[in-house]
């Protein structure tokens, strides 16, 4: 499956929710795949709308999904998987390469189910891959090589960031970015509603807010600082951050979120037992 024939690939999707329609609308962006050669299947047509309003083929069986995709996502939910695995396997050929964006489900259960030497790769996207701002990483099975890889970042080349990492990090990411988003809409909601407290109308406060976020992940990413360096450079003696800071501290907001990201972590761990 080389790079040169990503634009000749036919996609396909196991589940129709936002994140599958996300990385489906960033695919077709980044204009390596047309709309007639990405399928999606679920049970019902209420997420399959989106993706026939968009040019995508849509269908009620998954093994038609499997027989006409080169590429298979499998967005289903963690309880969901097995069954889905025990369905779709006799359709499955070493030419497929199969992408698990089902949080805590590990490379050594999807091989288990798969036919012996099947190219699996393991992701964990997030919300914003919606709007094209996604952070993705990835890790190969025992069967998929280096190029495999290569693959799938470039499909998801508009979907936003994407990284290969070890198979280790990918529930702590689940911590940080997949469930991470929330945590930033309600720190974002809080923010806004502090606004609205002190006299800003709603629609401004959360405009503010939202752009305030945007710029302070700009500079982080652009700078490469720490954040605590960063931190301190909007700081003065006396001032009105260091007030509103000593708040965030009394309110012990840095423990709190560590502990969200070990819960989130562990979560996902167990969801891969199950």
């Amino acid at each position: 499956m080389a790079m040169a024939m990503v634009s000749e690939l036919t996609v396909g999707f196991i589940g129709a929710g936002k994140m599958a329609f996300g990385i489906a609308s960033g695919l077709l962006l980044s204009g390596n795949v047309k709309p007639e050669k990405v399928i999606a299947s679920a049970p019902s047509n209420n997420n399959l709308y989106k993706f026939k309003e968009a040019g995508m083929q849509t269908t009620h069986c998954n093994t038609s999904v499997v027989e006409k995709c080169h590429v298979l996502f499998l967005s289903v939910k963690p309880s969901l998987m097995s069954s889905i695995l025990k369905e779709i396997s006799p359709f499955i050929t070493p030419a497929h390469l199969i992408v698990s964006i089902a949080a805590g489900v590990t490379i050594e259960t999807l091989e288990k189910l798969l036919p012996v030497g099947t190219k699996v790769l393991r992701m964990m996207p997030n919300l914003p891959c919606v709007v094209q701002q996604g952070t993705m990483v990835f890790c190969r099975g025992s069967n998929a090589k280096e190029q495999d890889g290569a693959v799938l970042k470039s499909l998801l080349s508009s979907c936003g960031l994407c990284e290969e990492i070890p198979e280790s990090y990918i529930d702590i990411h689940t911590g940080i970015s997949g469930s991470g988003v929330a945590y930033v809409y309600v720190f974002a909601a809080a923010l806004a509603e502090g606004g609205v407290r002190m006299g800003m109308p709603f629609e401004l406060s959360k405009k503010m807010v939202a752009q305030t976020l945007l710029g302070a992940a700009k500079m982080i990413l652009e700078t490469e600082d720490h954040p605590e360096k960063l931190k301190s450079d909007v700081c003065s003696p006396g001032g009105t951050t260091v007030q509103g800071l000593y708040e965030l501290e009394k309110g012990n907001l840095r423990c709190t979120v560590m502990n969200a990201v070990e819960a989130a972590t562990k979560r996902a761990r167990e969801l891969g037992k199950n």
